[in-house]
């Protein structure tokens, strides 16, 4: 896929106020500080479409940018703030899992992974919650640069012999690097291919 535009939409504070139309949405989320921000810049090709920042936790709204003018990327905030407080922390994830549960034009969740760490709890359980609700889900690895490609595999591996021990088949899964634009056709293609069976089957 080339992207030839990527344009902020509008940023949401509830389900509700999302877009009206029907465009297919895809959502990317994981917890703070996994390198959201910079894998959605590197994936549209715009240094700054998506603010990146060395504060955790900055994406505090429902973000939709509109790609091609065909389909919406979303970028939500992550889980396992950091530093909020308790009352944040619970708009914010009630604000996460109405999006998710409610929201009928997502046709798919992409979790962001930080390949360098061994399955985080936190991970774990959401990528659990999401195949309890019948979520179509992605796993994407981030920060691929950060380790020798032999250790990036094996990481990988052991995230999938993880997965394998609740799960009969794993989702999808990409290797991605920001820096190194790493993993950018693979995403995008995937994507592509999801919107041309909503045109046909549409």
């Amino acid at each position: 896929m080339i992207i030839k535009s990527a344009e902020f939409s509008i940023s949401s504070p509830r389900v509700s106020m999302c877009p009206a139309d029907t465009k297919p949405e895809y959502a990317f989320i994981g917890r703070s500080n996994v390198g959201k921000s910079s894998l959605i810049n590197m994936l549209t090709g715009q240094k700054r479409l998506a603010k990146t920042s060395a504060t955790p936790g900055k994406t505090l709204l429902i973000n939709h940018f509109i790609i091609n003018k065909e389909w919406y990327l979303v970028d939500l905030p992550g889980y396992g703030f950091a530093k909020r407080s308790k009352k944040e922390i619970v708009r914010l994830d009630q604000m996460i899992r109405s999006y998710i549960l409610e929201r009928q034009q997502l046709v798919n969740v992409f979790v962001l992974v930080d390949v360098r760490l061994e399955p985080q709890k936190i991970d774990l359980e959401f990528i659990e919650w999401l195949g309890v609700s019948s979520i179509p889900f992605s796993i994407v690895f981030t920060k691929a640069d950060k380790l020798s490609a032999s250790k990036v595999q094996a990481n990988v591996a052991a995230y999938s012999q993880k997965l394998l021990e609740t799960w009969d088949e794993l989702p999808p899964l990409f290797i991605t690097s920001a820096e190194k634009r790493q993993g950018r056709d693979e995403v995008l293609d995937y994507i592509a291919g999801i919107n041309q069976d909503l045109q046909q089957n549409g």
